[in-house]
């Protein structure tokens, strides 16, 4: 999947710093990131790489005032923290929305049915004359 910072921006609501435009497509470090993904800077000791990241897109705290010019799109918002989180969430939603297929180990019992863009999860049971319908997710919960 692949997002425009403007997007992230609406996401967790923040203000953007540069080009709205910039796409990301992964998650980075900010000390490691490489272009097209996006980082956050909520630790002040990491500020230095802010400067020097390849990151297309980094979330920053709004009171973050720079000492030098960034390459990166900024997304500025009151957490940096706490906005990252959520946007790692949002995307894991997402991520799992599109999942299709069956993975293994799992069982299906022969006398079940499923519809179509199904996706079955490692260690299902799916057992006798189970029916599953269309764009159905069965996903195994481990506590």
């Amino acid at each position: 999947m692949q997002f425009s910072a403007a997007q992230i921006g609406l996401i967790i609501n923040g203000i953007i710093e540069g080009d709205a435009n910039a796409i990301v497509v992964s998650f980075g470090k900010i000390e490691e990131a490489k272009p097209s993904q996006i980082s956050f800077l909520a630790n002040p000791k990491y500020e230095d790489y802010l400067y020097t990241t390849e990151a297309s897109v980094v979330i920053v705290n709004q009171s973050l005032q720079l000492k030098a010019p960034v390459k990166a799109t900024l997304i500025r918002v009151p957490d940096a923290y706490s906005a990252f989180a959520v946007l790692m969430t949002k995307y894991q939603e997402m991520a799992a929305s599109q999942l299709v297929g069956i993975q293994s180990p799992s069982h299906i019992a022969d006398s079940a049915s499923m519809g179509s863009l199904v996706y079955i999860g490692a260690f299902a049971f799916i057992g006798d004359l189970v029916k599953i319908g269309n764009n159905s997710k069965i996903l195994r919960y481990w506590q």
